[in-house]
């Protein structure tokens, strides 16, 4: 399930028709293929984004080959959307300037997806009036997850597997992981993280029956263990403040000053479409990107939970289509 724009649409209207009012009025000529009623000044962030998307290389993106003539260079506008997470709708409205504010989350997806530099992410930003680096986090950079990592999870189309940061937070992921664990999809950008599905979300507990106690204590663990090194890490700080608001668990956790660095786990998830599944996550670090490691889930070869995760796999391949993605 493909994540939609639904919690940008809801702009003021008065921006809708001040936009329209312009265009009446003729404050500056319509450019080619404008929407009715926007402005030059509306399009410079349209004009930027189809000129990176024109310019971009879908192989070193992981845009996998479909066979098909491109009739222009570059990325079409579907794949930028499937990279970027965002809808096709949303692309295009934002590329002939009749989306007026564009969030930071949907730029920094955009960016992340088109692999900027700085000085192109720092000017896809202003134009689109947005701060690129806002108070308190930053660390946008180091959580850039590579094309050719994005095209390797594409190929694990039997295996779940996907990328974190630091923190925990999920950054991109394949089909097989997202059948396994938690619709990421579905889950806003700010709640595509670990430790808070650990605690907030019922349906990922639920995942670990009885053993939920141990994986969440684990968590925990670790995530004091990189807030000793990162003490200046703000995003960090802030997860670590809403957990210990909302959940008394993990706030007493957090008390007892237990720390764990990321090693070999070997859990049972309690799936509701296959029962149990013993697997093992693997973590492997991303070259050139030190903050990110690329998480593997295996069955022990001719394991009854080897077969239940080909089932999962096969299952879903079947009702959902033959499509791969990595976001």
């Amino acid at each position: 399930m493909r994540r939609t724009d639904s919690d940008e649409t809801n702009e003021a209207a008065g921006a809708n028709e001040a936009a329209g009012a312009a265009g009446a009025r003729g404050q500056g000529p319509r450019r080619e293929g404008a929407a009715p009623g926007t402005r030059r000044d509306d399009r410079a962030l349209g004009d930027f984004l189809r000129a990176l998307r024109a310019r971009a290389d879908p192989a070193r993106l992981g845009v996998l080959d479909d066979g098909g003539t491109r009739r222009v260079p570059g990325l079409r506008r579907e794949e930028l959307a499937e990279l970027a997470h965002v809808s096709v709708d949303y692309v295009v409205r934002i590329e002939q300037g009749r989306k007026r504010r564009v969030s930071r989350a949907v730029l920094t997806a955009l960016a992340d997806a088109l692999e900027l530099g700085a000085d192109e992410r720092q000017y896809l930003f202003a134009v689109a009036g947005v701060a690129s680096s806002p108070s308190g986090h930053g660390g946008a950079e180091e959580d850039r997850v590579p094309g050719n990592v994005r095209q390797l999870l594409r190929s694990l189309t039997e295996l779940p597997a996907l990328v974190l940061n630091r923190r925990m937070d999920v950054l991109a992921w394949n089909r097989a992981a997202a059948w396994l664990l938690v619709d990421f999809d579905a889950l806003p950008e700010d709640r595509r993280n670990l430790v808070r599905l650990a605690f907030l979300d019922p349906g990922y507990q639920a995942l670990f029956g009885d053993g939920w106690e141990p994986m969440a204590k684990e968590s925990v663990a670790a995530l004091r263990m990189e807030a000793g090194r990162r003490p200046d890490d703000a995003a960090l700080q802030a997860l670590v403040g809403e957990l210990s608001v909302r959940d008394s668990r993990f706030r007493a956790w957090w008390a007892t000053q237990s720390v764990s660095g990321p090693k070999l786990r070997r859990k049972t998830y309690h799936h509701p479409l296959t029962g149990p599944l013993t697997l093992d996550a693997q973590l492997y670090a991303v070259e050139g990107r030190p903050g990110l490691s690329l998480v593997s889930f295996t069955a022990r070869p001719g394991s009854a939970s080897e077969d239940a995760l080909r089932f999962l796999v096969q299952w879903n391949t079947d009702a959902h289509g033959s499509g791969h993605r990595a976001p």
